[in-house]
């Protein structure tokens, strides 16, 4: 999302399948990783090589800003199937692998977000935004550039109801008729944020 403004996002790009949060938990779970994944699999990639298993980067030179890990997972699924009764130092080399290709990708296109737009801050949020490996690569990729990059506390990567409540406030601090409102609508749980200023417009 491109940000310009409390309440004003642009939408760059997006998954046209699964999203990464659910490439690491996908993955984890096939190989036998607990719940949530992305913790899990990040920690025994620690001990892996990267380079042990050659995985796809899907999208990765596209020319637009979307994303897909589906094909990923499907590769995972594949090499765990030919490699049989997995060993820990495969299942340790395989999420390397894994972890290497989702911030491949996350990387290439954040970074081509922030040159198409000719923008020099970078904001992430979520829970794949916890990763280490992912955050090494950024703050690598980002200082070459001369770009800033902000990342929430760890503990606060995952919490979705913080980031809501911190939008709201800043609405209400700056006014926003909508912070205001007795809304009167249906709960929307995927309300695409590049809508968010219309449809205040609307109820205002």
């Amino acid at each position: 999302m491109r940000v310009d403004d409390v309440g004003r996002y642009a939408l760059l790009g997006e998954t046209i399948d699964d999203a990464a949060g659910e490439a690491f938990d996908k993955t984890a779970k096939m190989m036998g990783l607990p719940y949530p994944g992305g913790p899990a699999l990040a920690r025994l990639a620690d001990f892996g090589d990267a380079t042990a298993f050659d995985l796809p980067r899907p999208l990765l030179h596209s020319g637009d800003l979307d994303f897909s890990f589906s094909g990923l997972k499907t590769a995972v699924m594949t090499r765990l199937r030919r490699i049989g009764n997995v060993c820990e130092q495969d299942r340790a080399n395989l999420a390397a692998a894994t972890q290497a290709a989702i911030a491949d990708v996350l990387v290439h296109k954040s970074l081509a977000a922030l040159e198409r737009c000719g923008l020099a801050r970078l904001v992430v949020a979520g829970g794949v935004g916890a990763n280490a490996h992912l955050r090494e690569r950024l703050d690598a990729g980002c200082a070459q550039r001369g770009v800033r990059v902000h990342y929430p506390e760890l503990a606060l990567c995952t919490d979705n109801g913080a980031m809501i409540a911190l939008a709201a406030a800043m609405r209400l601090q700056r006014g926003s008729a909508d912070a205001r409102r007795d809304y009167a609508f249906d709960v929307l749980p995927r309300w695409p944020l590049a809508t968010v200023a219309t449809a205040a417009a609307e109820i205002s």
